[in-house]
């Protein structure tokens, strides 16, 4: 069985709060265990999305077989494939080699997947949680990555654990 190491945006500059991330992704894969005929992918965390862009690109260049996984940031033009749209954004070139499988798009932001359960949010923050400031999006994960922080921010703001 060959090993596969992905590289995920998260986790910021704190180790600990890396690991963190990575212990995240590997609970969320191991329910998908099978599909990887029971070897769980190795995850690397590595902060911001440059890094993990910086990371993939010296471990495919070693021949690590390996993906990469990051926020779009923004929308993605439709017919683009993530490498197209990460050219377009980001400036970041597809490495020598690689292939359209290797990458890979989460949502706009990661806090998009916050909106799809106003009630969780809800038991999280606290009574002082307002849920009715966060309108129901029939697609979170086209909402814009403002508009998300924005409403996030709206909606905790009387909450102790309010978002900066």
């Amino acid at each position: 069985m060959v090993s596969i190491q992905i590289f995920v945006e998260g986790g910021g500059d704190n180790s600990g709060l890396r690991a963190k991330c990575r212990k995240g992704f590997v609970a969320f894969l191991k329910k998908a265990e099978a599909e990887f005929e029971g070897k769980v992918p190795k995850v690397i965390a590595c902060g911001p999305r440059k890094k993990a862009y910086d990371k993939f690109k010296i471990a495919h260049e070693n021949n690590v077989n390996c993906l990469l996984l990051v926020d779009a940031e923004g929308p993605i033009t439709e017919g683009h494939t993530p490498w197209e749209h990460l050219e377009a954004r980001d400036g970041w070139s597809k490495p020598q080699g690689a292939t359209d499988e290797q990458c890979h798009m989460m949502v706009q932001v990661m806090e998009s997947w916050f909106l799809a359960d106003k009630d969780v949010l809800a038991d999280f923050y606290d009574q002082d949680f307002q849920a009715n400031k966060i309108p129901q999006y029939p697609n979170v994960e086209r909402c814009p990555k403002g508009d998300v922080l924005d409403k996030l921010k709206q909606a905790t703001r009387r909450t102790q654990r309010r978002i900066q």
